[in-house]
């Protein structure tokens, strides 16, 4: 069977700007979680937020497409420039049809919705940009990056709220596997503006906590809740024979996937038994689990309960870099695949932060620092608010 080699990315994420800034601040456990400052929260129960600092879209993005495009667009186009760039891949050079984009959106482009509303309430229909009847919708990532880089390939956006980066990734190996040359996948999610805001605050999962340091506690006893962030990666997904025709370096091969649905929980443990299924691994195979760390304690306790039944308790790192971000809904199974995909490459587990690991929750949790160790094969775990799992095994080609 055809395998989908990952061989570039792009990264925009709360602590880090680029791939080499995100990569040495999370092995070096530098969060970016902080107090909104986006807009004034002080009357929301939850005021703390990873946001991505140092972000200007005029320093990346044609002047034209400004006025068109959501801050999330903004960000996944530049993280698209910044994935084509480490891939060492032009779409230039790929026939009409052979390269397509696959990305996933759990919340659309609010930011640019609620001004736009704003304008409509305040102002009259007049004040309404004719972009809005676009720019808020969850394909519009999907179909930016399409027309930005003249893609012609398969598209399409996958929504299911935080498992949706993985569905992507995995619906983008269904493609290759159909004999699509190359794809752009992952996701970038921002909704950090009031009418995003009040929306998260609905869920009742976001942590209230105004300190840092305790906001965001998965797998410990005190945890209260999620912060919320924006941000994710890009992907470029090629066929291995391809990427290896080309001479291009691959960062690892796509070998398993799986999803369920299942509301009350356990169907957590079978997306991971049928995800090693699929890589053809055993469970003893995987060295590093990255954890989907929910920071609700009955979540937590159904992630940890699924790992132990699966991996045998503490018989696996496991880690949840996402700490040091916050949530990104569907951005955040693609940037812990880049964490992965890193991790394999530089022989390095990235920390769990601020986190003291429940002994109840039985698991081997990388915590305080980043930890030594060979990784050749790695599990990356997502849910999504419902009832969404997906789990997603890669595995380093030259192992």
């Amino acid at each position: 069977m055809t395998a989908a080699v990952v061989t570039g990315f792009g990264v925009a994420a709360p602590n880090g700007l680029g791939t080499e800034h995100y990569w040495n601040a999370t092995v070096a456990g530098k969060s970016g979680i902080a107090r909104v400052s986006r807009f004034d929260a002080s009357g929301y129960p939850a005021q703390l937020a990873g946001e991505i600092p140092g972000f200007e879209a005029a320093d990346h993005l044609p002047g034209r497409l400004l006025p068109q495009t959501d801050r999330m667009t903004q960000l996944a186009l530049a993280a698209t420039d910044w994935a084509f760039a480490d891939a060492g891949l032009a779409p230039s050079e790929l026939a009409e049809f052979d390269l397509g984009v696959i990305t996933a959106s759990s919340a659309g482009g609010f930011d640019f919705g609620q001004r736009e509303l704003r304008n409509l309430w305040q102002l009259g229909s007049q004040y309404v940009s004719a972009y809005q009847s676009f720019a808020w919708f969850y394909a519009v990532n999907s179909g930016q990056i399409a027309i930005r880089n003249g893609l012609k390939g398969p598209a399409s956006v996958l929504v299911s709220d935080q498992a949706g980066g993985l569905d992507a990734v995995a619906a983008a190996r269904r493609a290759i596997r159909k004999g699509t040359s190359a794809i752009v996948t992952g996701a970038i999610d921002s909704a950090l503006c009031p009418w995003g805001w009040i929306g998260q605050q609905a869920s009742g999962r976001l942590s209230t906590s105004d300190d840092p340091a305790d906001a965001y506690l998965p797998f410990d006893a005190r945890a209260n809740g999620h912060v919320s962030g924006e941000g994710g990666a890009i992907l470029i997904v090629e066929s291995g024979e391809h990427a290896r025709r080309r001479g291009a370096r691959s960062y690892g091969e796509i070998a398993g996937y799986a999803a369920t649905f299942d509301p009350a929980g356990p169907g957590l443990r079978k997306a991971i038994e049928l995800a090693l299924a699929d890589a053809g691994l055993a469970p003893a195979d995987i060295d590093v689990v990255f954890a989907d760390a929910a920071g609700l304690p009955e979540l937590d306790r159904t992630e940890a309960q699924a790992i132990s039944e699966v991996f045998g308790a503490g018989a696996v790192p496991v880690t949840a870099p996402k700490t040091m971000t916050g949530r990104l809904y569907s951005g955040a199974g693609p940037l812990d695949l880049v964490a992965a995909l890193l991790a394999m490459r530089h022989s390095l587990i990235p920390p769990t932060v601020h986190v003291e690991c429940d002994p109840a929750s039985r698991l081997d949790l990388v915590v305080g620092q980043a930890r030594q160790a060979g990784v050749r094969a790695a599990l990356v775990v997502a849910r999504g608010y419902g009832g969404f799992n997906s789990a997603l095994v890669l595995t380093n080609e030259n192992s």
